[in-house]
């Protein structure tokens, strides 16, 4: 990674910004795209992003530190309220909130309804941010979508994009720039994420299982990293040593994800491992386990000992 030049000056704009949007709706991806590098774990499936998560843009004029929520819907568990609440605490720390909706949205659901209160309740200025414009041709269906939601959150700015064809990302960034204040840096020119390697690697596993397996696991599983050892941290190892166990509410749960034989663990194990050797830039040796714990979405102190503070 080269190391990037920050002008001392007095006109460099620096500041906190939140993605706020229902499950899905690509906020993750706009990250991803916007740092060139996967830093935010994506899947089709929804509720990905668990914990509110911090990715730095940083450029010679501004840095922009993006806040990924938790996608709003209606808490069903106590794991539920948990994400609901960072959300709502990442307001209360930011300058700046994009609304990210989608292109073609006709109509208000549960979710989009539950994101208006919300921004209701907040004193900072709204950002209207419709992504997926790639779906369509014309400008029609954008403009249907603004009306839809404009008079609902009296956004400073409306901006069209497209996370993945990379669709006006420039106009993006530009806007957010011109309403964040000028002050110096927060985080050093060449960091990604305010994030410990250890939630990085619980993440990009966790994100592994998402894509491997079927619509039933994806909500019931968890990931505790028990053992990180780093060529960093470890002079003596050639590899970094990472150790971690897979959580799930159930048995028939616990053999979706070995699979047959072990294979579906082996290829979500295998895929992480490439992906965290990318990251860390080291090769690593990578031990999964799954364990059940049935209901632990529902409890607070189980909750608090995988790592999900309250």
């Amino acid at each position: 990674m080269t190391n990037k030049k920050i002008p001392e000056e007095s006109t460099y704009k620096c500041g906190f910004v939140a993605l706020l949007g229902r499950p899905n709706v690509g906020k993750s991806s706009i990250i991803n795209t916007l740092l060139k590098e996967k830093v935010a774990a994506v899947s089709s499936k929804p509720q990905t992003t668990r914990n509110a998560i911090r990715c730095i843009l940083t450029t010679e004029k501004e840095q922009i530190i993006f806040v990924d929520t938790p996608g709003i819907h209606k808490p069903k568990n106590v794991l539920g309220d948990f994400m609901l609440n960072e959300a709502n605490k990442a307001l209360s720390q930011v300058d700046l909130v994009c609304f990210v909706v989608e292109a073609g949205d006709h109509s208000l659901g549960e979710k989009e309804e539950i994101i208006i209160n919300i921004l209701s309740n907040a004193n900072i200025p709204i950002i209207l941010v419709v992504n997926k414009i790639d779906k369509f041709s014309g400008d029609e269906v954008f403009w249907k979508t603004v009306e839809l939601y404009e008079t609902m959150i009296s956004p400073v700015a409306v901006v069209p994009i497209s996370a993945k064809k990379g669709t006006n990302m420039d106009v993006f960034i530009e806007t957010l720039s011109g309403l964040l204040p000028m002050q110096p840096p927060v985080y050093p020119a060449d960091m990604l994420m305010d994030s410990t390697e250890r939630f990085l690697t619980a993440e990009v596993i966790r994100e592994k299982i998402l894509n491997f397996t079927d619509q039933e696991v994806p909500h019931g599983i968890a990931v505790i990293v028990d053992e990180f050892k780093s060529p960093e941290e470890y002079p003596e190892l050639k590899i970094c040593e990472i150790r971690a166990t897979i959580i799930v509410d159930r048995d028939g749960q616990k053999g979706i994800i070995i699979g047959k034989g072990g294979s579906k663990l082996k290829m979500i194990g295998t895929a992480a491992r490439k992906d965290l050797e990318h990251k860390f830039g080291y090769k690593v040796y990578l031990q999964l386990w799954v364990k059940v714990k049935p209901g632990w979405r529902k409890s607070q102190e189980e909750l608090r000992r995988l790592g999900y503070s309250f």
